[in-house]
């Protein structure tokens, strides 16, 4: 090949393990096969080994069709190895193919083919005379720690398999195709010596080679710019070591480990933190999507800088990712506590992140700042869920609150943006946020989310009562020794049903809202279905104010503060489909205090 020049070839599997490969330590790891929270195995490897498969069993003995699974780019590294720049995870793949091949046809009967054991390792002699046993493909970055050579080595189920996440997924991987082959070809050596003949003869690459690594990595760009292959993380990984000179590559190889280990330990989607760094860190439009995130940055490299100094973009993305996985542990960015960001997360569960927009936007500021933006995010995050408002709608707005918020550097500022962008919001949905809480079921919200509504309400009257010390938070609300009491029980016994009166059978009027109450579970196993005057007599022994009072006013103290508390409750002395009514327009209006709904504010942005 001349100096310059690009080559490409259509090569058998056989033909490409007839080389060296080496996968540069700054490449991203192993990641087909990874298990997700349930401990499942990512589909790639079997998909893989299925549609392989399924062209073989199309075969007949005058031929057998050719199957290919895509594009390799490489370029010379030395003693004659490869440098792999684009392909490892479908090469990596195809190597413990063999491995698998070769160590089920030993145990079943030792026939071992030669061309096998020479398309795992071969020997290699260098410039020098020397010769060693080399294995064909060689994972440099640290974070496979030489885990494929035993693989290589024939160790198969006894390699690693803890410590790093590659050496996780090289095993996952290994087992999924051991597993593969044992159920297509159950002890049956031949069949597997067979597929070992069509997987290494007929199963097809392009191999593009380039003259250095630099043409390789602009060819890696081409290829999956274009929707072959790779993400936009990827992408932006290759974009950067495009960019880094060759003495930085060791540097910028260690900070973006930080970035995507980061992520993964934070159990987030690559994409979806890319999308929500960006659009709190520059001015993007929030319709941006994630499959146009590496336009994006191609074209505005006069706001991100990752051209002229990629290591320094590549830092600050880490910093942001570090922020990230404390927001997602309902942490402050430096991993403090803050009560806002926990309780998010408990009104919207692992899905609902759109608000860490803003907070990736506000970790500038001072901690008393900062907190106060928590705060008031949880309240309206709160308000748009009761009140409907679509995502798409509330994280638009997000995205433009966002780019106010990266300027506002003191107290002043704050209760500028604070006006404009929160306070106004949750006025213009108060109304719906009202009508949702008059008309709420149980029904009508996730399990956690009705929690965290009750919790709330109870924990602010306890606030009022008995100050904020110790009750700051939500977690002694949430804890699964509290119950949502049903005040007209599930399954009221006779007794209750007939005190209750009407529509006490009525499934609808039981899951109201005006109905339910939090309870310690020790109280509710006392008061279980019976009639509302005998839990009466209960739910003075709860501690919180709000179930304590709920049939009567109790004299729980002369203190102030307490009396004034007290006085904003609505006990009712008996239990009707009037008094669930009534108790359900008091919820509505509490809420409005509990969560800072006013009235008039100023003119919100659309």
């Amino acid at each position: 090949m001349s100096g310059h020049s690009i080559t490409s070839q259509d090569l058998s599997i056989g033909q490409i393990f007839q080389n060296f490969y080496l996968v540069p330590d700054y490449q991203r790891e192993y990641v087909w096969g990874e298990a997700d929270a349930k401990g499942e195995r990512g589909e790639e490897v079997e998909q893989f080994l299925k549609d392989i498969h399924g062209e073989f069993e199309q075969a007949t003995k005058d031929g057998a069709p050719e199957y290919f699974i895509g594009t390799i780019v490489v370029c010379p590294g030395a003693d004659g190895v490869f440098d792999l720049i684009d392909g490892q995870q479908r090469s990596t793949t195809s190597f413990l193919t063999l491995c698998a091949l070769r160590d089920l046809i030993a145990e079943l009967d030792g026939k071992v083919p030669a061309t096998l054991s020479g398309q795992i390792a071969a020997q290699d002699t260098n410039w020098q005379g020397d010769t060693i046993e080399r294995m064909r493909l060689d994972l440099q970055y640290e974070d496979a720690s030489g885990v494929l050579m035993e693989y290589g080595e024939g160790k198969g189920k006894a390699a690693r398999r803890d410590g790093t996440r590659s050496i996780r997924n090289l095993a996952n991987a290994y087992d999924t195709i051991r597993e593969f082959l044992s159920v297509q070809f159950p002890s049956d050596a031949n069949g597997l010596r067979r597929f070992h003949g069509y997987f290494t003869n007929k199963v097809k690459l392009i191999r593009i080679e380039t003259p250095n690594v630099s043409r390789a990595l602009k060819i890696f760009e081409t290829i999956n710019d274009r929707g072959v292959g790779l993400d936009a993380m990827d992408l932006l990984k290759n974009l950067l070591f495009m960019n880094a000179r060759a003495v930085e590559f060791n540097k910028l190889k260690e900070v973006w480990k930080g970035v995507t280990q980061t992520i993964y330990e934070a159990g987030e989607k690559p994409l979806r933190f890319l999308r929500y760094y960006l659009l709190a860190t520059y001015d993007v439009d929030a319709k941006l999507q994630e499959e146009d995130i590496y336009d994006w940055l191609t074209r505005n490299e006069g706001q991100t800088g990752h051209g002229r100094n990629p290591i320094g973009f590549a830092e600050h993305l880490r910093e942001g990712a570090a922020a990230f996985q404390n927001f997602s542990r309902g942490r402050n960015a430096n991993g403090g506590i803050d009560y806002g960001i926990a309780n998010t997360r408990s009104l919207g569960g692992s899905a609902v992140k759109q608000h860490f927009i803003l907070l990736l936007a506000g970790r500038h500021l001072g901690p008393e700042l900062f907190e106060r933006l928590t705060r008031r995010v949880e309240e309206l995050m709160f308000v748009w869920l009761i009140a409907g408002v679509p995502g798409k709608d509330y994280e638009r707005i997000i995205v433009q609150a966002a780019r106010r918020l990266r300027h506002v550097s003191n107290e002043a500022a704050f209760s500028a943006f604070e006006s404009e962008f929160l306070t106004s919001q949750k006025a213009l949905h108060r109304q719906a946020f009202i009508n949702a809480f008059l008309t709420l079921h149980t029904y009508d919200l996730r399990k956690f989310r009705l929690r965290y509504l009750l919790a709330k309400i109870t924990r602010h009257f306890d606030g009022l009562a008995y100050g904020e010390a110790g009750r700051e938070g939500l977690s002694h609300y949430l804890e699964t020794k509290n119950d949502i009491e049903h005040i007209l029980a599930q399954g009221a016994d006779q007794d209750a049903m007939a005190e209750f009166g009407e529509g006490a059978d009525q499934f609808e009027l039981v899951q109201r809202l005006g109905n339910l109450m939090l309870v310690e579970s020790s109280v509710n196993r006392v008061i279980k279905n019976r009639p509302y005057s005998e839990k009466a007599i209960v739910y003075p022994t709860s501690q919180f104010l709000l179930a304590r009072c709920q049939a009567t006013v109790l004299a729980i103290g002369a203190n102030d503060k307490i009396t004034r508390a007290i006085q904003k409750l609505k006990p009712a002395s008996s239990w009707d489909r009037q008094a669930i009514e009534e108790r359900q327009k008091w919820m509505a209006e509490a809420a409005v205090e509990v969560w800072g709904v006013a009235a008039h504010a100023a003119t919100s942005p659309t």
